[in-house]
């Protein structure tokens, strides 16, 4: 019989601040085109001497997964997952601008060294003396759920007891400003939230998330994470389908959600693929999160922590709740999310 798995501390650096009980008590809907997280005292954790050569990725990665580590009170992991978009884009912006500005001469490598995608990982292992699988994905939108499914296959083969897994992104200048050109960000000036948004593109932000799962579970244990699915291309008429093929094949139908997390992020070109899922999933109270942290390309990181929570405390604050279905008891949590139609997730949570 397979291990199963649980989650059992969360970290979070996000536009409301660091992951904390008053989190979503305390949080404000994001409405601006570009939204930088609210970064919190490093000095504790890191010398400062090193601070000011890090990028806000590596940092922000470095506090969560601490913060994760801190809650399950475990002190070392026995394996570290890193899921990423754009990794540390500030180091690698600055390092192509070196290489301009120099004519190719007189480059140091430090910004180079700090840009790659696995420095994250890297540097969290160098804090604790980790010496376990290293592992960092670039998957785009589902480089965090790939991560995920990293780490149960690891758990559910006994291969090792816990693992701390996380997304993290960073916002950098040149490439915000080509992704909003492209129209995958909201024009300057144009203040939407997600629940008023009628223009296309998204609210952009930076933030990491981590998690501390483990094969067993403890008296301060969030939720089970139950499955995991992954898939590039979907069409809006066969999400419906998707959706019943993956609860079917965790012994589920559509009327045992209880909850539905969904990524609708304001980009009115594709949250339409959110429509069939909250017809299908009629006894779901619906929630979202992108209205709080920003859509970047880990940021469904975010999900299992409000899952987590909501699963916990057995009930959904009301700056979550999309819809105001009637709430009944809590079991079965499904995720979904999407990036402009492709990188397609699915994710199972279950109280515990």
């Amino acid at each position: 019989m397979k291990n199963r798995v649980f989650i059992n501390g969360i970290g979070a650096v996000t536009p409301q601040g660091i992951w904390r009980p008053s989190f979503f008590e305390e949080a404000v809907p994001i409405d601006s085109p570009i939204t930088a997280a609210i970064q919190p005292s490093y000095k504790a954790l890191i010398p400062p001497a090193l601070i000011r050569r890090m990028s806000r990725g590596i940092k922000m990665g470095i506090f969560a997964a601490q913060q994760a580590l801190d809650e399950a009170g475990v002190s070392t992991p026995e394996a570290i997952i890193v899921g990423t978009g754009l990794g540390c884009s500030e180091d690698s912006e600055k390092f192509l601008r070196t290489i301009l500005d120099n004519d190719e001469q007189f480059l140091t490598p430090t910004s180079f060294i700090q840009s790659t995608h696995n420095t994250v990982a890297a540097q969290i292992a160098l804090r604790l003396a980790c010496q376990g699988y290293n592992f960092t994905y670039v998957n785009r939108s589902v480089s965090f759920e790939s991560g995920m499914l990293d780490a149960m296959l690891q758990i559910h083969s006994g291969e090792v007891a816990n693992v701390l897994v996380g997304g993290v992104d960073e916002i950098s200048d040149h490439t915000y400003s080509l992704l909003q050109r492209i129209g995958y960000i909201k024009p300057d000036g144009v203040n939407e939230s997600i629940k008023t948004s009628q223009t296309q593109g998204v609210n952009y932000a930076e933030g990491a998330t981590f998690f501390l799962l483990s094969g067993e579970r403890t008296a301060e244990s969030y939720a089970e994470l139950v499955d995991v699915h992954i898939i590039n291309s979907v069409g809006e008429d066969e999400i419906t389908a998707t959706i019943s093929g993956f609860l079917q094949g965790n012994g589920l139908t559509s009327h045992d959600i209880d909850i539905a997390i969904l990524g609708i992020n304001g980009d009115k070109a594709f949250d339409s693929y959110y429509f069939p899922v909250q017809e299908q999933l009629t006894n779901a109270d619906v929630l979202y999160y992108k209205h709080l942290i920003g859509q970047y390309d880990s940021c469904s990181a975010f999900a299992p922590a409000v899952a987590a929570t909501v699963a916990k405390h057995g009930a959904a604050q009301p700056i979550l709740r999309w819809q105001g279905r009637p709430q009944r008891p809590v079991k079965n949590i499904l995720l979904y999310n999407q990036y402009r139609g492709k990188d397609h997730s699915l994710l199972l949570v279950r109280t515990c």
